[in-house]
């Protein structure tokens, strides 16, 4: 099999009567891709940044399509676009709600379990730990150093210079990540019980940071953790789904 990470030999490449059946395509850039007279029976895209963007299907965007079908899909989550303190809660209410049936609703046995390179519903509940320990904790509240030792990063946050030595190298256990995971949502809640217009207006610094000129508003970092919250949701259903 041949092995193209990491590279960009391939930007700009045409591919005429090639067969990519059955490849796979993990955190590679494929925006601006042009594809034309393609056989696309079985072709699936997960995109967490698809609605920022366009997809052309046949010359149809279909990206408003498959925003409205997963707002169907997962009651409340139009509300992570909310920009008042109202929306806010109640899109929080309605995602913990739908965690809540998810984490009670699977045995114990499949905590752990993987689909290919995926994480693990254990896994995904560390990474929300962490999501919400830089949104909030560090986005938010400006600690300076915000992240919980269970928290689980992004795959190659350390050769991107992130500094990922605050983390715990074992991986905690199921209790311990549920105990955290509580406590980091109980912080949300408490937060948004008393969020003003004028709080979500308020300007601040990139926990990521980076050398862009963005400064996030209270409003775009609770924006984000809603995402986050939705998307990680989305997938650990699908993943369960195939290892029932």
């Amino acid at each position: 099999m041949v092995d193209f990470s990491n590279t960009r030999e391939l930007e700009g490449a045409t591919f005429y009567r090639a067969s990519l059946k059955g490849a796979t395509l993990r955190s590679s850039d494929v925006s601006d891709v042009t594809m034309r007279s393609v056989d696309v029976g079985g072709l699936d895209i997960d995109s967490h940044d698809l609605a920022f963007g366009t997809l052309l299907v046949n010359g149809v965007d279909v990206v408003p399509l498959v925003e409205a079908e997963l707002d169907r899909r997962f009651p409340g989550r139009a509300l992570q676009r909310s920009t008042t303190p109202e929306g806010l809660r109640e899109g929080w209410v309605a995602v913990q709600a739908a965690w809540q049936e998810t984490v009670a609703d699977t045995p114990r046995a499949l905590v752990d379990a993987h689909v290919e390179d995926e994480w693990s519903l254990a896994e995904t509940l560390r990474h929300l730990v962490l999501a919400t320990d830089a949104w909030l904790r560090g986005g938010i509240l400006g600690v300076e150093q915000p992240f919980h030792e269970i928290g689980m990063i992004f795959t190659g946050a350390a050769e991107m210079g992130f500094d990922v030595s605050v983390f715990r190298a074992d991986p905690p256990t199921y209790d311990e990540v549920l105990a955290v995971r509580a406590e980091r949502q109980r912080l949300v809640t408490d937060f948004l019980a008393t969020a003003t217009p004028e709080l979500l207006a308020e300007e601040r610094r990139n926990p990521w940071g980076g050398g862009d000129d963005w400064r996030p508003t209270v409003g775009d970092c609770l924006r984000v953790i809603l995402e986050e919250e939705w998307a990680h949701l989305r997938y650990v259903r699908r993943d369960l789904a195939l290892l029932r």
